[in-house]
């Protein structure tokens, strides 16, 4: 039997040595991939990232790979962002003004907020590990959670938030000082989490395997 193949984008921002370690583990093929081709001719598509929304976009701006990538998404093939990653399927972020993003699940990317529901001061980042939970209305059954139980906990670092137009793309929330956090959204065949399964464990190395599943 062919183990499954994953496509990770390689475009100057990302842990990709942890994500590809991770992957592996769960028996995958991976790929590097850093042009039009490859990123069309991937069988399932990883984007990962860190640090700011806006250094993120010009990273794939300048290796071409905008289009590429909304074009790989329109043909219904598996596509998986982490973290920033994540944050760039949405229209447009707010992070140090406003920047325009891959626009495959309407949404803005806004600040997570500085106080608790109380109004105490909280540490921004956010970062650490938080249990996640299902928002009211949403299953995971199919999705990339669908083999997580809720509650299960993963590790997150971030000081922004995916908060999608459509609340039924919220796949997975999280609670931090009382507020509803975005975890992790999906839209057809198109997912995100904020948080980092490759740093997250048992829970996180289930969800990629069910990722490669897909």
């Amino acid at each position: 039997m062919t183990a499954p193949s994953v496509s990770v984008v390689d475009y100057g921002v990302g842990n990709l040595f942890s994500v590809c370690r991770a992957l592996e583990h769960c028996g995958a093929r991976v790929k590097l991939v850093s042009n039009v081709a490859e990123v069309l001719a991937a069988e399932r598509l990883l984007l990962p990232g860190v640090g700011a929304f806006a250094d993120g976009m010009s990273g794939l701006r300048a290796a071409g790979l905008i289009e590429p990538i909304q074009r790989f998404a329109a043909t219904g093939k598996p596509l998986l962002g982490i973290c920033l990653g994540m944050q760039m399927l949405a229209s447009v972020s707010e992070e140090f003004g406003r920047h325009d993003g891959l626009a495959l699940i309407a949404g803005h990317v806004v600040p997570v907020p500085a106080t608790t529901v109380d109004g105490a001061r909280q540490k921004i980042p956010h970062v650490g590990w938080s249990k996640l939970l299902l928002p009211s209305g949403q299953r995971w059954n199919g999705s990339i959670l669908a083999d997580t139980p809720v509650g299960a906990e993963m590790y997150l670092v971030h000081s922004f938030q995916f908060v999608p137009q459509d609340a039924s793309d919220v796949l997975a929330v999280c609670d931090y000082g009382g507020h509803t956090v975005t975890a992790a959204v999906q839209r057809d065949n198109i997912s995100g989490c904020q948080f980092h399964p490759e740093k997250s464990g048992t829970a996180g190395l289930r969800l990629l395997s069910r990722f490669t599943s897909l």
